[in-house]
């Protein structure tokens, strides 16, 4: 070969591979870790969706039924499965879940598996279906419709034997294949004893076998998912720190599940794509009862709420409860108007606007620019080379802004990626960066909130990420200054006088803190002491309250005996081995009422076991009800 050509034959070959070496730099990111399905992005986009608790605790003022309920409560008088609807649409919500079956296995349609059902019932003279009429109110108003389903049965005889797995399957069938598509299967991963004192095995792989086959994109919710997880509380908050990562393996839903702080939080490392879903109630209870209507959650309380699930990688589901006609109260749907307003003001207008640069691009290309942050395009994003972890992104605003929220978001198809970062203004006083907060996690919606500053220039710093940082969204807002209700508060011994009353059992220091009505204090006593009460006179009484400490995990009493009496002496035993249902998940004041009414001077409440098994238990107050 001629020296001429051989020259021109080795810079063509240094072309080439220069040129196949450019077009490595192009290829986006491999996905990192886990990522979510595509029912699982989808999920993710929905937010914000309504949870309907309705069924025979309706009308029997009880959080938990047994299963003995007659058929004959359930029975409401105007029910409208288009006013939900209508409701949660005009709320800002993208799907309703409703408990088709409670713990007390009452079926909200005429399931031939079960003889507890709106069959039994008088309404519609037994034929009636909640469920057919909710899938169609939410297909008429393009909601979502999605189902809750409780394994734990405590009507159904066959509970408690290997019968009951394939019963169960069949439910699920009959329900999962009549009613259209179900965005979301909601699982309780509570399980009690059947009526010879055993309990169930669940067969939770013929379960989630049974939904995917019917319902392949469903989303099935547990502690541990498999398509979202619960977060530890009902209080309606997940952790500053979230990850949409959960190590599953030797755990199961319910009892077994993970800790409350690691579902909170979720595993950096997790093995599985399971995000959380915060699950909260507009009200103190699941179900409606009158005795609530003046303690719905305030507008900031919903606020709050928003920005500690949807403003931290997760998805709020809030219960609104029908009441006894089968509508939801004026005071709840009025209260979710109040709240959709200030969110509609909160992220009306985007200032994000301006002239944006990053310290590093992607092969140094406009396809990996820092301008797709701004373009609203969810595929499209900003990152980095593979090795490089750590970057930072400037916005030059258009003039000076004022504003309190910034909002970011990953591009959750490649995973889950920022471990560390901070927000920085230009300071125009001191002419230099100054920190306007700092936060871990992002995925797939982080909401930043802060005291207003004005500033022409921001500055995001990734300070530490698991794999090159893949950010697709950055907006800035002014959310306003609003006042409002902040809810009445809670009157814990409303219509009696309690200066007569005397805690004459456990002898202990500051022990009339339990009768005192405020709620900020609590006493640790001992499991085998019992509290004994002087009321100072003969009170005619219906029933006793206790509230617990409010958080998830703690000491509280889960099973108790209550006795009363005339003198401290000769008791009798009201309530034997009985359950404060829920208190385990959502520790909230415990109202019990007795068959009759009863003329009592003492009362005793005995401690048989706690939530978390411990050999004290806590508790803020104890109480009658007249």
């Amino acid at each position: 070969m001629q020296p001429i050509k051989k020259f021109f034959f080795v810079l063509l070959i240094v072309v080439i591979a220069a040129s196949s070496a450019c077009k490595k730099t192009i290829t986006p990111p491999s996905p990192y870790g886990p990522i979510p399905s595509k029912a699982q992005q989808n999920w993710q986009k929905m937010e914000y969706y309504m949870f309907i608790h309705f069924g025979p605790n309706t009308f029997t003022d009880v959080e938990w039924g047994d299963g003995n309920e007659d058929p004959s409560i359930f029975n409401p008088t105007d029910l409208d499965c288009r006013q939900w609807a209508s409701i949660a649409k005009s709320a800002g919500m993208k799907g309703i879940v409703i408990t088709a079956k409670h713990h007390d296995g009452f079926c909200l349609w005429p399931s031939k598996y079960s003889t507890h059902t709106v069959r039994e019932s008088p309404w519609k003279d037994g034929k009636g279906d909640v469920l057919k009429e909710l899938s169609e109110a939410c297909s008429e108003y393009n909601l979502k419709f999605g189902v809750y389903l409780s394994p734990w049965d405590q009507n159904h005889p066959s509970y408690g034997t290997p019968e009951y797995n394939q019963i169960f399957a069949n439910t699920l069938e009959e329900v999962l294949t009549n009613y259209g598509s179900v965005f979301e299967q909601w699982f309780d991963g509570a399980n009690g004893e059947g009526s010879e004192g055993k309990k169930q095995v669940y067969d939770w792989n013929l379960f989630h076998q049974t939904v995917y086959r019917h319902q392949p994109q469903a989303i099935i919710f547990s502690d541990i998912g498999p398509g979202c997880r619960w977060v530890g509380n009902e209080e309606g908050h997940v952790g500053e720190t979230n990850w949409s990562r959960l190590n599953i393996s030797g755990f199961g839903p319910g009892i077994d599940a993970p800790p409350s702080d690691t579902l909170n939080k979720g595993n950096i490392y997790g093995e599985n794509w399971v995000p959380a879903e915060v699950n909260t109630s507009i009200r103190p209870g699941w179900f409606f009862s009158p005795s609530s209507n003046d303690k719905v959650k305030s507008v900031e309380q919903l606020v709050n709420i928003y920005y500690t699930s949807v403003g931290r990688n997760g998805n709020l589901l809030l219960n609104v409860p029908p009441d006894r006609r089968g509508r939801i109260h004026p005071n709840d749907s009025t209260r979710l108007m109040e709240f959709k307003r200030v969110l509609d003001q909160s992220f009306h207008q985007n200032l994000s606007a301006g002239n944006i640069v990053a310290s590093t691009v992607r092969g140094k290309l406009d396809q990996y620019s820092p301008q797709n942050l701004l373009d609203g395009n969810y595929d499209t994003y900003w990152t980095t080379d593979d090795k490089v972890k750590t970057a930072s992104i400037e916005l030059d605003l258009t003039g000076i802004q004022k504003f309190n929220r910034i909002l970011l978001q990953e591009y959750i198809p490649l995973g889950q990626r920022v471990v560390a970062f901070n927000v920085e203004y230009w300071n125009q006083n001191r002419q230099e960066w100054s920190v306007i907060t700092e936060a871990s996690t992002i995925g797939y919606k982080r909401i930043l909130c802060f005291p207003s500053i004005e500033t022409s220039k921001i500055r995001i710093n990734i300070k530490e990420s698991l794999a090159c940082p893949v950010i697709n969204t950055l907006e800035i807002y002014n959310a306003p200054d609003f006042s409002s209700e902040q809810g009445n508060k809670e009157k814990v011994h409303e219509g009696l006088s309690v200066e007569k009353w005397t805690v004459i059992s456990p002898v202990q220091e500051d022990i009339k803190q339990i009768i005192d009505g405020n709620l900020d204090t609590y006493l640790t006593i001992p499991k085998n002491q019992a509290v004994v009460i002087d009321l100072g006179e003969e009170t005619i009484i219906k029933g006793f309250f206790y509230i617990p400490l409010k958080i998830v995990g703690e000491a509280n009493i889960l099973r108790y005996n209550f006795y009363v009496g005339q003198d401290n002496k000769t008791w009798r035993l009201l309530k034997s081995n009985a359950l404060f249902h829920n208190v385990r998940n959502n520790p909230i004041r415990q109202d019990v009422g007795f068959e009759n009414t009863t003329k009592v001077r003492f009362i005793k409440l005995q401690t048989v076991e706690t939530v978390d098994n411990n050999e004290n238990f806590q508790i803020v107050e104890l109480g009658i009800i007249k």
